[in-house]
């Protein structure tokens, strides 16, 4: 069983998660565009996500794999604080690049592999 949940970023090509089987596959998320605050984005990004896997009953402990992009990598270790303060020493697989983003003012973004047992 598939179930596609709606977009979370006014894009109608791109589902917020799709929930496939006990697994649920987040799309990209991003928030806090109005600080230039990697920490502060992190924190705004992860809430984001939690709201997105809440709605599909799932939540920010089911995890098991993240994306973290960032523009800018001398940002890598105020984001893992985040995580750290987010997950405490249950963190997910991750793994992060940099990249340029669509809108300037994003400092970073994430998409995961969530699992649920059903």
């Amino acid at each position: 069983m598939i179930t596609r949940y709606p977009t979370h970023c006014n894009d109608r090509t791109c589902a917020s998660c799709v929930e496939a089987g006990d697994f649920i596959f987040l799309a990209h998320h991003a928030g806090g565009f109005d600080k230039e605050d990697v920490a502060y984005q992190s924190l705004k990004t992860l809430n984001a996500m939690k709201d997105t896997l809440n709605s599909a009953g799932a939540s920010l402990t089911d995890i098991v794999q993240l994306n973290l992009y960032l523009k800018n990598i001398e940002d890598l270790r105020e984001a893992c604080d985040v995580f750290y303060e987010v997950f405490g020493d249950e963190v997910p697989a991750r793994m992060t690049l940099t990249t340029d983003f669509f809108d300037d003012r994003c400092l970073c973004m994430m998409d995961a592999v969530a699992y649920k047992k059903k």
